[in-house]
């Protein structure tokens, strides 16, 4: 009887902690039903340990990591001294780009913050794909197979992360447990910074692969907050440059809604 009772208690805990886990926020939700195309986010707030999730089962799916593998590579780059500080430079070969804020000479920060391709193709060569597969497998950062397109892997859909993988690395990232120097992530913490008010900063970066069977729009980050720390990683079903801005926006909404950051006046 005693062994029976047990084995009850741990299935109603497993029961419990499964729900906990995976249960779909209303809040979340709310702020999802407004959108025009399928997504997913997950929040956590890393003082409680909470974390609220919108669409657990697409939460878990890989996609494309697109231009949110510009917060690891840049790190890389850092740590393996392709570039030296936020203002390495990289010049421009006159090609003209569809984002003209491409079309000039960049830094290591001016590059991250209008996502300039090339710039980090640039840096992908001179890493080398051993290098890459060392970095990858050490941050815990999705795999990568023997052989890959270097200058593109993160774009043609070699390296995927889902939602959840994506809050779990940001989470290292926030606490500097990654392999890195120290210096790495107090220099890379400025350049990641994308909005500062007087109660909260946000750090991010957005994604888009438009290409292949299960194009992907991102935007990844975490918050610091009066009301702590929250990390988030959004992902939406984007083809179309039209709704590009739902990234940010439904983000934002969101991270609203949970307290994160306060409601615009």
């Amino acid at each position: 009887m005693r062994r029976k009772n047990y084995i009850s208690r741990i299935i109603f805990l497993f029961v419990i902690i499964a729900h906990t886990s995976f249960a779909e926020d209303e809040k979340l939700a709310e702020v999802f039903a407004k959108s025009p195309v399928a997504g997913s986010m997950v929040v956590e707030h890393l003082e409680s340990k909470k974390r609220y999730v919108y669409n657990p089962a697409r939460a878990k799916q890989p996609f494309t990591v697109a231009s949110t593998f510009k917060i690891p590579n840049t790190l890389i780059a850092l740590q393996a001294g392709v570039a030296t500080n936020a203002e390495t430079r990289f010049k421009w070969n006159g090609t003209d780009y569809w984002l003209k804020s491409w079309n000039k000479d960049q830094t290591l920060a001016s590059a991250f913050q209008v996502s300039c391709v090339w710039c980090y193709q640039q840096i992908a060569q001179q890493v080398g794909a051993e290098r890459y597969k060392a970095y990858i497998k050490s941050m815990d950062y999705g795999t990568l197979p023997d052989a890959f397109d270097v200058e593109n892997f993160w774009l043609d859909g070699t390296l995927k992360l889902s939602a959840e993988a994506q809050v779990n690395f940001l989470k290292k990232l926030q606490g500097k447990t990654l392999p890195f120097e120290q210096k790495h992530f107090a220099l890379f913490k400025t350049i990641m910074l994308a909005e500062q008010t007087a109660t909260y900063k946000l750090y991010g970066k957005t994604g888009w692969a438009p290409q292949g069977e299960a194009p992907v729009g991102w935007y990844v980050g975490y918050v610091e907050s009066e009301n702590g720390t929250w990390v988030f990683a959004l992902n939406l079903a984007l083809k179309q440059r039209q709704h590009l801005a739902l990234r940010k926006q439904l983000a934002k909404e969101a991270l609203i809604s949970l307290g994160a950051i306060p409601a615009p006046q």
